[in-house]
């Protein structure tokens, strides 16, 4: 027995000084950009990788659709409502259906329905109406937010699996300061880790509101990121853990800007710090962690170009030109990108 004991005590003590392989991020250095979908009267800005591969859009002129990478093919449609050009920036999608909400009012939010056709489960209708990106916790529990329509930030939230929407009451919400809002700009301004929630604001005041329980209560940290202005302000945000997070924005208008544009937290978001001052990138729409990346390689993107960072975005790569409004990452090398006029695939090299 005792020698029994004492083998269990080095084989114990041998695992247990084991050192982890230490992680090395890679120096990506350039993008291969193959185009899968094109259509120039298209502004495509929400997009949604379906069951780890397919991959599902929503634009203007009310046209969505599904590309099935298996058999390289797409089917779309038009989704119609009285007389509007209805106009999709917020998607999002659960382990069964599929979620688009338009800007504009009036809001109307659609998901998979029975029958085969979108079935509308939320209309707002609010001259103010403007929705702006939307997530889902779980299969059962989402969020979607947007402009004020009173004097807070507009939040609807889900929990039977989409098949109802309600609207927070500002009494429940941090107050907008003035000239507060969103961007509808790449459905990027959402970040969800686990029960916790993170939103970005932009215009006149850049904040990011805080929930730790799935949007039951909320709290607002303030940022120094550049604001201001309508245009100015955080424009996408992402985290890789409870911790660790990255957001990026500027003013669209005066895009080669780079003051004041990136910012970083290490502490879920309470305290933020600017990054690359004055260097590039300028501003960005969307800015996403690669997957496995260890909160080290960042991917930030726009109609200006591509860029990539392997130390949790103090120092930028410019990769290059092509501009996009959006992407989301299929794995650690490849990624969906949605801009102007096409959607188009990702690979990144070293």
């Amino acid at each position: 027995m005792r020698q029994f004991c004492l083998t269990f005590f080095i084989i114990l003590t041998f695992f247990s000084c084991e050192k982890k392989e230490a992680f090395i991020p890679r120096d990506l250095s350039s993008v291969e950009i193959e185009t899968l979908y094109s259509d120039t009267l298209l502004s495509v800005r929400a997009i949604e990788i379906l069951n780890d591969k397919s991959l599902a859009f929503a634009a203007n002129n009310g046209v969505f659709g599904l590309y099935n990478p298996d058999k390289d093919s797409w089917v779309t449609s038009k989704q119609e409502f009285d007389t509007l050009n209805l106009h999709f920036r917020a998607v999002a999608h659960t382990s069964s259906d599929f979620f688009m909400l338009s800007i504009e009012s009036p809001a109307l939010l659609y998901k998979t329905g029975d029958t085969g056709k979108m079935q509308l489960v939320y209309k707002e209708d609010h001259q103010k109406s403007f929705y702006d990106a939307m997530r889902f916790w779980n299969d059962q529990e989402g969020i979607a937010i947007g402009d004020p329509t009173e004097n807070c930030l507009s939040i609807i939230i889900t929990r039977d699996g989409g098949k109802t929407w309600k609207k927070i009451s500002c009494s429940d919400l941090p107050k907008a300061n003035e000239g507060e809002a969103a961007f509808a700009a790449s459905n990027s301004n959402i970040a969800i880790i686990g029960e916790e929630t993170w939103i970005a604001t932009g215009g006149k005041s850049s904040r990011v509101l805080y929930s730790p329980n799935k949007g039951k209560t909320w709290q607002v940290y303030n940022t120094p990121i550049i604001q201001g202005l309508p245009t100015t302000g955080l424009y996408s945000i992402d985290f890789y853990d409870a911790l660790n997070g990255f957001a990026i924005g500027g003013d669209y208008t005066n895009p080669d800007n780079n003051k004041e544009n990136k910012i970083i937290t290490n502490d879920g978001g309470k305290t933020w710090q600017v990054v690359a001052q004055n260097d590039n990138p300028g501003y960005r729409s969307c800015v996403q962690y690669i997957p496995n990346g260890e909160g080290k390689e960042l991917v930030a993107i726009g109609f200006k170009g591509i860029d990539f960072s392997n130390d949790g975005g103090y120092h930028w790569k410019h990769l290059s030109d092509d501009g996009f409004y959006t992407l989301r990452f299929l794995n650690d090398s490849v990624a969906y990108a949605a801009g102007s006029g096409r959607i188009s695939k990702l690979l990144f090299k070293e």
